[in-house]
């Protein structure tokens, strides 16, 4: 499939050094590697360290072991075969420097023609459908998380720090046989549970107030993520109600979730009912993300967003509320869209929860 694509847009091969990009397409799980692909062939250069694992992992391409840069071995390697005239590369995931420093390689008559970037991403769109694997694997990742909201919940309470909750999670997330974080887990309480990023720290969990959990685990290269928010204590009717609107939000905005449907639309759903509760200037980002080899990954779930939700896409569903110097709250699920709606992969509770 790939390699019509890169027929269709008039080029003769492509580069493509973006590991996540480079394992979806071949299997290959190291840190050091770059792809080159052909009309009629494909390898995968990396350097001496991963000479055992990737005979092992790469599927479809043949490997080559180089000592020096992996990309540049690509770009030569592209140059050199029969009957290449161009070939792509994403200027996304390649700097300028990177681009001087190919081009710099190359025979001096293909220097300045060679290489020319991708009007559109052509791996992007592959990835952005999930097969049944990833679907099971993503499934499975995503229900371990629940396990370790369920098992935290026995350990949050006032007077221990923020710190302690992540190092927890994330020692079970280990045990669980998690290959590590989706992203440094945000464990946020009282007045920093107003931060929607804020990175778990030393400060010490309160006798009342919210405290937000975000984290997410990693399953075989795919990722996780999702997002609960739990009161220590008895909530203020204000800080109640604002939970209640943020949950009816984010349920508005899953039941919005089909295939055929807008992103933008999706986010309007979840964004039309906080405006109602005359909460919308709290609402301080996007409603949500795809997610995949990558922890943000397209389609973006935002205001005014075009692209329409296709069956196999997965995203996630995570609105929020946050007046600084007060509290905040978010609950975010992780959905797969289906034919006829959204497949909620995250089916820990939503209700508040009081400790």
């Amino acid at each position: 499939m790939l390699r019509r694509r890169v027929t269709k847009a008039g080029l003769s091969g492509l580069l493509i050094t973006h590991l996540p990009d480079v394992r979806y397409l071949s299997g290959f799980t190291g840190s050091s590697a770059a792809l080159g692909v052909t009309r009629r062939s494909a390898r995968l250069f990396t350097d001496g360290r991963y000479r055992a694992q990737a005979g092992e992992e790469v599927k479809g391409a043949k490997v080559e072991i180089v000592t020096g840069s992996p990309a540049v071995a690509a770009v030569q390697w592209l140059a050199a075969q029969p009957g290449m005239e161009f070939a792509g590369f994403d200027q996304a995931h390649t700097t300028v420097a990177e681009l001087s420093r190919f081009r710099a390689e190359l025979p001096s008559k293909l220097r300045r023609t060679f290489l020319t970037e991708l009007a559109a991403p052509l791996i992007e769109p592959l990835r952005l459908l999930k097969d049944e694997d990833e679907l099971k694997l993503m499934s499975e990742a995503a229900l371990i998380g629940c396990r370790l909201f369920e098992h935290i919940l026995n350990v949050i309470r006032p007077g221990i720090q923020e710190i302690e909750v992540a190092a927890e999670l994330e020692h079970q997330a280990r045990l669980h046989s998690a290959e590590g974080m989706s992203f440094e887990t945000i464990v946020a309480s009282g007045e920093r549970s107003a931060l929607p990023h804020g990175k778990a720290t030393t400060t010490l969990l309160p006798r009342r107030g919210f405290v937000t959990l975000d984290f997410g685990i990693i399953r075989e290269g795919y990722c996780s993520d999702m997002t609960r928010t739990v009161c220590l204590g008895k909530p203020k009717p204000e800080e109640r109600n604002a939970y209640e609107a943020v949950l009816e939000a984010q349920q508005s905005a899953v039941l919005a979730v089909a295939a055929g449907v807008s992103c933008g639309e999706v986010d309007e759903a979840a964004r039309s009912v906080l405006r109602r509760a005359g909460m919308a200037d709290a609402f301080s980002h996007s409603t949500g993300h795809g997610v995949g080899l990558e922890i943000h990954e397209s389609p973006r779930i935002s205001a005014g967003q075009k692209t329409r939700l296709q069956q196999g896409m997965v995203v996630t569903i995570e609105p929020g509320v946050y007046w600084p110097g007060k509290f905040g709250i978010r609950i975010e699920d992780m959905v797969a869209v289906t034919k006829t709606g959204a497949q909620v992969l995250t089916p820990a509770p939503k209700a508040l929860i009081e400790l």
